[in-house]
């Protein structure tokens, strides 16, 4: 099977959150069917929907996958399970790790348990944002722009707060 162009979103926001996503993509590096190509930076990120709770931090990881989309759903699901054996308690919830299939080439898939591109990736800066640190150019299936085009639509009227998380010494 030849390997698929993945874009991941990955977040954290309890704990040590950095460590979280570096503790996934060291879990995601070693998969023997998932290929780690690039990783955005990070960023703190203000929680949407349930507001309270402690802030994110969020990344972008661009991967090459050896797995049909429920395949890779299913080993994502797992590796959130390995890291956070209680999981997030309610949706839009606090939890250790979130990993989320944001494209998968240039698919377009609605299943019960998964819907390729994410359904509200265009609506959330703290998705774009990592996203066009490693794929700006990357169309939107259905809504046929650019990721970076999409960001400049709701950066004008997004309230969320998206910060570059410093360097730490």
């Amino acid at each position: 099977m030849n390997p698929h162009i993945v874009y991941l979103s990955i977040g954290s926001n309890i704990g040590d959150k950095k460590k979280n996503l570096e503790d996934a993509l060291g879990r995601l590096r070693s998969h023997d069917k998932i290929e780690v190509t690039d990783v955005s930076r990070f960023y703190k990120t203000e929680p949407q929907n349930f507001k309270d709770q402690d802030w994110f931090v969020n990344a972008a990881v661009k991967i090459k996958a050896a797995l049909p989309p429920e395949a890779l759903l299913l080993a994502l699901k797992t590796l959130e399970k390995e890291l956070d054996q209680d999981g997030k308690s309610f949706r839009f919830g606090p939890r250790i790790i979130d990993l989320d299939i944001v494209y998968y080439d240039d698919l377009i898939l609605k299943t019960e348990h998964l819907e390729i591109p994410h359904p509200r990736l265009h609506e959330r800066c703290f998705v774009l944002i990592p996203i066009c640190d490693i794929g700006a150019h990357i169309i939107h299936p259905v809504l046929k722009l650019r990721s970076d085009e999409l960001l400049k639509k709701i950066e004008k009227q997004e309230t969320q707060k998206v910060i570059l998380l410093e360097e730490e010494d």
